[in-house]
């Protein structure tokens, strides 16, 4: 039996975010180039991508190349750029299809001017489709993205833009790179590491984490359910006290 019929529908978190993680050590375990386990990994991807939208989770983020990967060999980076354009060219038409809408997150400024004109055009293309909300989080880097955000609020600050006596704190989530999409709930991380690598950073300050040792390219509908199902266990309290998470909860039902 799948997991999937053990899942509560009525429970799916909103956003799931993902690092995905052991490309290369997949392809080192069998003598491969590295390249070949970015390859593989879009199969993961592609997967992934179908297994939320059947489920029916609104919003999906994957960590696919940080900043910090520009300093990757120049064969590897080279390697992960033809490989996002071969899949923007072959993955767009899915994406209208199954009503998906493509955004991406990060410094695309960066990017071959290529890459970046049919990135833009999908975004375009699939701006209007109301199914799977795709966040791709290219050349991202949280650090970079506060930062980038803190000296836009600044100067708003400063321009009499902002209100020093506003609630600040949900105004600077809008200077974000996700300005409008809800935090997540959920964020995964594959291949055993347990650490965040300057993902998210501030939408994560609630989420609830998951990590398994599968490596990338293996990770499939099974791992994606038994993840969803771990969350499903938890109980989200914000700060507050069981008590007062199932005194709401009754108060709800009523």
């Amino acid at each position: 039996m799948s997991l999937k019929n053990l899942i509560n529908i009525d429970k799916l978190p909103l956003h799931v975010a993902i690092i995905m993680d052991g490309n290369g050590r997949w392809a080192k375990q069998r003598g491969l180039d590295r390249n070949m386990g970015h390859q593989e990994g879009v199969k993961a991807v592609r997967e992934v991508i179908e297994c939320a939208a059947e489920l029916g989770i609104k919003y999906l983020t994957l960590y696919t190349f940080s900043k910090e990967n520009w300093s990757r060999p120049d064969k590897e980076v080279a390697a992960l750029m033809d490989l996002m354009a071969q899949s923007l060219n072959n993955e767009t038409e899915n994406l209208v299809k199954n009503k998906i809408r493509l955004r991406v997150i990060g410094d695309i400024e960066r990017l071959a001017p290529g890459i970046k004109k049919k990135l833009q055009d999908t975004i375009e293309l699939t701006s209007n489709l109301t199914g799977l909300n795709l966040i791709v989080a290219l050349s991202y880097s949280s650090r970079w993205e506060i930062f980038q955000a803190a000296k836009k609020f600044a100067a708003d600050l400063n321009n009499g833009l902002v209100s020093p006596e506003a609630d600040n704190e949900n105004i600077f989530a809008n200077y974000l790179e996700t300005a409008g999409i809800p935090d997540p709930e959920l964020m995964i991380r594959t291949s055993g590491e347990m650490r965040i690598s300057n993902f998210l950073l501030w939408q994560i300050a609630y989420s609830e984490l998951y990590f398994t040792d599968i490596l990338w390219p293996d990770f499939r509908k099974e791992n994606f359910y038994e993840a969803i199902l771990s969350y499903q266990k938890r109980e989200r309290r914000f700060g507050k006290t069981s008590e007062q998470i199932k005194e709401k909860g009754g108060q709800n039902a009523e």
